[in-house]
């Protein structure tokens, strides 16, 4: 979005991005409790090791919806401040960079996770 935009788009596009998040988070709530049901149903079944898997995908998917939830209020924020109507632009900024850092965060893990797996991938049997 390199144009400028009026006030009234930034603002319509400030209650999308409201709506998307409120969407966003009642699929992730829909999401871990299927994945808790998932996770109950397969120790009752006596699967081994697939709660443990079960915890650990949970915990990679609430992390990365944290850090989400963080970047679309960063993007909430900036269309605030664009429009006028940000109250506090020192927490505003503070909220922006905790948003980029915790992405940045999220890559590197990934990479560290990638060569992991990689690595594995390439020992011999």
């Amino acid at each position: 979005m390199s144009a400028l935009l009026p006030a009234e788009a930034l603002s319509a596009l400030s209650s999308q991005a409201q709506s998307m998040v409120a969407g966003a988070q009642a699929l992730s709530s829909v999401q871990a409790g299927g994945a808790a049901g998932a996770a109950n149903l397969s120790e009752a079944q006596g699967i081994p090791g697939t709660s443990a898997t079960g915890s650990f995908a949970r915990m990679v998917s609430d992390g990365i919806s944290q850090i989400n939830n963080k970047l679309v209020d960063g993007e909430i924020g900036l269309q605030k401040l664009a429009v006028g109507d940000a109250q506090n632009l020192h927490q505003l900024m503070i909220n922006l960079e905790e948003s980029r850092l915790s992405f940045q965060l999220m890559m590197q893990v990934r990479g560290r996770l990638l060569e992991a797996y990689q690595d594995i991938m390439k020992m011999p049997i």
